[in-house]
């Protein structure tokens, strides 16, 4: 199959290469030349605009946009209205409002596919998860390049219609909060109780057939390891905080109660004021899986 990646940051990059690696032709466009280049060296057909990449596209084009959720993606959906009609079909792959995905579904000529990411740049070797919504069609259609760019075919699902996959990922989001701060307060009581304790040990030992083991606890393993049973100079500030933000307003929409998401949310606001070793390995944990930048504390914190 050939596809079209427009945004080559690190999920991008991905993305294209997995498609690659699974041996779709890829033609490549961002508005960083480096960018664009490191997409060509790894062999895919560069494109220097918008447009340039449609006209090296066929006639039914598969175009996967991983630019920033926003603005960015109705600018660049403004720039391929010219190219596309109801046969071609669009993936956003960013972490776009399900409503907003709705609007844009409405609005292009295309079939538009909401595409809910996950894994992270960590996922590069294994695969994302992915929860798309929109037309089933256009979904069967990039079946193929969904199963490269995912951990296989258990690996990405037709969530429902359009909006379905950014709301399955903006709730996944949510769940992801808590799990973080359930995790920090475990550790912050281990680190703060009754015993010396290697919390890289602890870490290793229950992702070895606890209950509780999962990829979150690996990656606080890697973070003991890396940093320190105290985290060294992990700052207590944990950035983010839009997606949980709109799990907790379309639950309130909803009137469904979600108490430990919203904790999970307010203490990640409330980091930005006093300092918590929960909240310091949240933030290291957002670079494990997302390799965000951990923020650090200066001399005398």
């Amino acid at each position: 199959m050939e596809l079209g990646v427009i945004g080559l940051g690190r999920m991008g990059q991905i993305v294209a290469n997995r498609s690659l690696e699974a041996g779709h032709d890829v033609v490549a466009f961002d508005l960083s030349a480096e960018a664009t280049a490191e997409a060509a060296e790894a062999g895919a057909e560069p494109a220097d605009s918008v447009g340039d990449l449609c006209d090296r596209l066929g006639s039914e084009k598969r175009i996967w946009l991983m630019v920033p959720a926003g603005d960015a993606v109705d600018a660049t959906l403004a720039d391929l209205e010219p190219h596309l009609d109801g046969d071609d079909v669009v993936v956003d792959g960013g972490n776009s409002h399900f409503e907003d995905s709705v609007r844009r579904a409405e609005a292009t000529d295309a079939a538009y596919l909401d595409c809910g990411t996950s894994g992270g740049p960590a996922s590069a070797e294994a695969g994302f998860s992915l929860m798309v919504g929109g037309p089933e069609w256009a979904y069967e259609a990039l079946v193929p390049v969904f199963d490269a760019v995912a951990t296989g075919p258990d690996g990405h699902d037709r969530m429902g219609e359009s909006g379905a996959g950014h709301y399955v990922k903006m709730v996944h989001n949510g769940v992801e909060y808590a799990l973080m701060q359930a995790y920090g307060e475990g550790f912050e009581l281990l680190t703060d109780g009754r015993y010396d304790l290697d919390t890289e040990s602890v870490a290793r030992t229950w992702n070895n057939g606890a209950v509780i083991r999962s990829w979150l606890l690996e990656l606080c393993e890697e973070a003991f390891r890396e940093e320190g049973s105290d985290l060294g100079d992990v700052a207590d500030h944990v950035a983010g905080g839009s997606t949980g933000t709109w799990t907790v307003q379309e639950a309130l929409e909803q009137e469904v109660p979600v108490p430990i998401i919203y904790q999970a949310l307010a203490e990640r606001f409330d980091s930005r004021n006093e300092g918590r070793f929960s909240r310091r390995l949240a933030n290291r944990l957002r670079y494990g899986f997302g390799r965000h930048e951990v923020a650090r504390r200066s001399d005398g914190d």
